[in-house]
């Protein structure tokens, strides 16, 4: 048996119809052209015969893709397999895919076909559609809750009739997994022409099982495995490409497979798909979550900074992520500082350390992210304790609206002088940076502001966080104050004190 997988994603069909996935024809191709260089084996562009728009993206991304298969999907009949070739026709590699309903309740139901009608329909479609091309999938939709001796006949007729390659779908998200492995074994055990055809599996994540399954599948003969980036589609979604493809990757001495996918371009693509359809990636996702590759608990830091393999059985660049990331928070210990100050350039003695960790600790009650800005302010702060150059000592704002700007009187001191000044402002806050901006005579950039409740109810305490930029030095600085203008200010005037000590020190 071959150990060569072939990858079939169908994100741009299955996984468009993920509710609020929907993408346009130019956010389609953008993202074929990604499928392409990750080196998916077939893509499934989409489903011709639905609409006009559909029709036009298939044939779109058929005209740009080289080196993909580009497969469209239809329905076992004739005006559907004809609109899909004439929408794939074009492509280097064209593959009709055509599908038709094999289990009793779809059988009775919907199609209100015997099995003997659904057998005769499916040689027919699958020979109707061998007049354009030899590369032809036929799936018997809902094969899961399909007799297995019956879906056996299925694959038997439909490669006799030209089919290339057989999909058993997991269509609803039903089976388990090893009875899903023996499906799919006792149907290429009993089509007796299985030889001839690449068995394939297209799983849904219904009961959560869809990489399982899929994976079970591979164990018992299938070389083609139907997924979407990030698991979207269809209610719960489909089975995860990354997951699947480093599933693979990491237990080689377990499933001997191998594909064609660049592992390395797993975090960019589900990236892109999440920036197109405007769905952050949860950060707890397997493989390109945020935390997929952060630890935060002190046993697993300590771990980590001893030996890597300790807790993490890939690395993170080899899904395309930068780097690990020791999360500095309530659960983090000594060791877990330790190596971050060390990180930062500042080795501490003991006590030292421990005026940090204390610190580390304190801020990680009021936040839940410690930042390395954070680490440094603290040693800074609380080990050298060198003192801050600029002091806020009262602050006035005045605004309306009735066209009045905005105005700042700010009293503040320079290396103990006291000095005050007053200025105009797009709004509040504006007017507040600037009036401090003169007094201390710099000109910083503000590249972030973001303001945060500590606490909740009206009486909340406000947490202004901005991102300064000067001559090539960045820090961040925060203020808390139930007044958010006065905040504001703290926090311009602690990144201001910060970038003043990066300065000194340089």
């Amino acid at each position: 048996m071959s150990d060569r997988l072939y990858i079939f994603d169908t994100t741009l069909r299955d996984g468009e119809q993920s509710p609020g996935a929907t993408m346009n024809q130019n956010e389609k191709i953008r993202l074929a052209r990604e499928l392409e260089s990750l080196g998916v084996d077939i893509m499934e562009a989409g489903f011709p015969a639905a609409s006009q728009g559909d029709f036009e993206a298939v044939r779109k991304i058929a005209q740009t893709i080289k080196h993909s298969q580009v497969a469209g999907l239809c329905r076992a009949m004739a005006a559907d397999i004809d609109r899909c070739w004439d929408a794939i026709k074009d492509a280097e590699h064209p593959r009709i895919h055509t599908f038709l309903a094999t289990s009793p309740v779809h059988m009775e139901y919907k199609l209100r076909k015997t099995p003997e009608q659904v057998l005769e329909m499916t040689e027919a479609a699958v020979k109707h559609a061998a007049k354009y091309t030899s590369n032809i999938e036929f799936s018997a939709e809902d094969a899961s809750r399909s007799d297995w001796d019956f879906l056996a006949k299925v694959a038997e007729t439909a490669i006799n009739a030209g089919a290339t390659t057989i999909n058993i779908p997991d269509t609803v998200g039903y089976a388990q997994p090893q009875e899903f492995g023996d499906m799919v074994r006792h149907v290429i055990e009993n089509a007796s022409n299985s030889h001839k055809a690449v068995f394939s599996v297209h799983c849904h994540n219904d009961l959560g099982l869809a990489v399982a399954n899929t994976l079970a599948a591979i164990n018992a003969g299938a070389r083609q495995a139907e997924v979407t980036i990030s698991g979207i589609g269809e209610r719960a979604g489909n089975a995860a490409l990354e997951e699947l493809i480093m599933a693979l990757r990491t237990r080689a001495d377990y499933y001997g497979i191998d594909t064609n996918v660049k592992s390395e371009q797993l975090f960019p693509t589900c990236r892109l798909l999440s920036m197109i359809i405007g769905q952050p990636i949860p950060a707890n996702k397997a493989i390109v979550g945020a935390n997929a590759f952060a630890h935060e608990s002190g046993i697993h830091q300590d771990g980590m900074l001893k030996n890597r393999e300790t807790y993490e059985i890939m690395t993170p660049e080899s899904v395309g992520r930068e780097k690990t990331d020791i999360i500095l928070g309530k659960h983090s210990g000594r060791n877990a500082i330790k190596g971050k100050t060390t990180e930062l350039g500042y080795p501490l003695e003991d006590d030292e350390l421990q005026i940090v960790f204390e610190a580390v600790k304190r801020l990680a009650d009021k936040k839940e992210k410690v930042y390395d800005a954070d680490i440094e302010a603290i040693i800074l702060e609380e080990v050298y304790r060198i003192p801050d150059k600029y002091r806020l000592v009262h602050l006035s704002v005045q605004s309306s609206d009735v066209g009045v700007p905005p105005s700042a009187a700010v009293v503040m001191e320079i290396n103990g002088i006291r000095r005050e000044h007053t200025t105009f402002g797009a709004g509040p806050i504006d007017a507040v940076f600037k009036t401090i901006s003169q007094i201390v005579g710099r000109s910083p950039k503000l590249k972030r502001y973001s303001v945060n409740a500590i606490t909740s109810g009206g009486d909340a305490q406000g947490e202004v966080t901005v991102r300064l930029e000067e001559n090539g030095c960045s820090s961040v600085g925060r203020g808390s104050d139930p007044d958010i203008i006065a905040a504001s200010a703290r926090a311009f005037l602690n990144a201001l004190n910060r970038l003043d000590k990066m300065n000194s020190e340089g």
